[in-house]
């Protein structure tokens, strides 16, 4: 199969096998050299893991098609523990709906079917060298680019439906910042380390959505536990965090801000 046709369905048909052919074509294409091939769990089945080193750089594959997105907030049901916090929060004058279901309609994105070519994405996103408007040319010199909104919240989630990469909940007995245990420590289901530390912040080619973190606000703000959280979920486009990384404020900060590479084939 070519890569042009790869999909995450067709990826996870897959054998160890297959896997490993798809991976060394994807390295050739590149220039590269695959670095491992190995299998995790995943929505209940075993999962293939792709790296590829580049240019000192590791790359995870990432299976396309048509791919759903997005966070269904009419069908999900918080825990009685998550909507407790979520009060707390709205007490102690945080939180900007009424209900925590409200507020998560104003900070995930849709449900939604997209398409997306197969690509390699960094497995460590890296700091801004420029200013956001600077970054994809610093990126197109070295033959990568920035990866749209759509491909970031694609490679994160892996298909996981879930308001988390990792399943619906979250530790509310911590907050995502100085814990090595949790589960945003763990690499997902293509090998990236993403979603992994509420003081990232991500950006991509959409400038009304960053990704992956607010920067630190709801963790030193006191928001709250599952306030805090709630920045590393999948579909969060932390739409305030962008409006302030994109304001003028934003221009003294942008060694705060990192971008996720993404090599194309």
């Amino acid at each position: 199969m070519s890569l042009a046709d790869l999909t995450l369905d067709h990826w996870r048909s897959f054998d160890l096998r297959t896997a490993r052919g798809v991976a060394q074509e994807a390295a050739d294409l590149v220039g590269g050299r695959v670095t491992a091939v190995e299998s995790a769990d995943h929505l209940g089945s075993s999962f293939h893991r792709v790296r590829i080193e580049r240019n000192a750089q590791e790359f995870a594959l990432v299976p396309g098609g048509t791919v759903e997105l997005g966070f269904d907030v009419d069908s999900w049901r918080p825990t009685a523990e998550q909507s407790a916090d979520y009060a707390r929060s709205l007490e102690a004058g945080f939180g900007l709906g009424a209900d925590l279901r409200t507020y998560l309609a104003q900070i995930l994105s849709p449900r939604r079917s997209v398409t997306l070519a197969t690509v390699l994405m960094a497995v460590e996103d890296e700091k801004l060298i420029e200013f956001p408007a600077d970054t994809p040319a610093e990126l197109a010199a070295r033959g990568l680019r920035m990866p749209t909104s759509d491909e970031w919240e694609h490679a994160c989630g892996a298909g996981a439906r879930t308001l988390f990469r990792w399943g619906d909940e979250c530790p509310l007995d911590r907050v995502p910042y100085g814990d090595r245990t949790g589960p945003h420590n763990q690499l997902n289901a293509f090998g990236l380390r993403i979603a992994y530390d509420t003081y990232r912040t991500e950006l991509t080619s959409d400038v009304t959505a960053v990704h992956g973190g607010d920067g630190g606000e709801s963790v030193c703000g006191g928001y709250g536990t599952l306030l805090a959280w709630l920045p590393l979920a999948t579909a969060n486009r932390n739409p305030s965090t962008a409006e302030f990384v994109y304001g003028p404020e934003g221009e003294d900060m942008c060694e705060d801000f990192s971008v996720r590479p993404v090599l194309t084939f």
